[in-house]
């Protein structure tokens, strides 16, 4: 695989988990299984997540880095729920827990895949291969 290729599929990776995780966390509290009948206001945590998703779509490496950091809320939230809730809620967060777990990684290898020493090596090559 190369280089570009790797940060491509690192990069289309945590969008679409962030992206399966907004759904994700708007089903489960509006409609799957909501605390509270007819919904519930947690699915507010929803809308922090759409802070990350234009810096990850253009591929920016900073947005990239905090949000390894940002991610970890959710991953701790689905952990939290995982181990305290029964039924349909505690596999809703078991799933949380995957998506966030894939979208830390992803986003972890994209980030080191896109080190400026690594972009200058890259370069480098190319250069001598011409």
């Amino acid at each position: 695989m190369t280089p570009a290729t790797k940060r491509a599929w690192a990069q289309w990776t945590a969008v679409g988990c962030v992206l399966a995780l907004i759904a994700l966390c708007l089903a489960w509290e509006l409609w799957l299984a909501p605390l509270r009948p007819g919904g519930s206001s947690l699915a507010l945590k929803a809308v922090p997540l759409l802070l990350p998703l234009r810096g990850l779509l253009h591929g920016r490496r900073y947005t990239y880095q905090w949000s390894s950091m940002f991610i970890l809320l959710w991953w701790t939230e689905g952990l939290t729920r995982a181990w305290s809730d029964t039924g349909l809620s505690q596999r809703l967060a078991l799933l949380e827990v995957l998506l966030t777990t894939v979208a830390f990684l992803a986003i972890a290898w994209y980030a080191k895949w896109t080190r400026p020493s690594v972009l200058e090596a890259e370069i480098e090559a190319a250069e001598k291969s011409a």
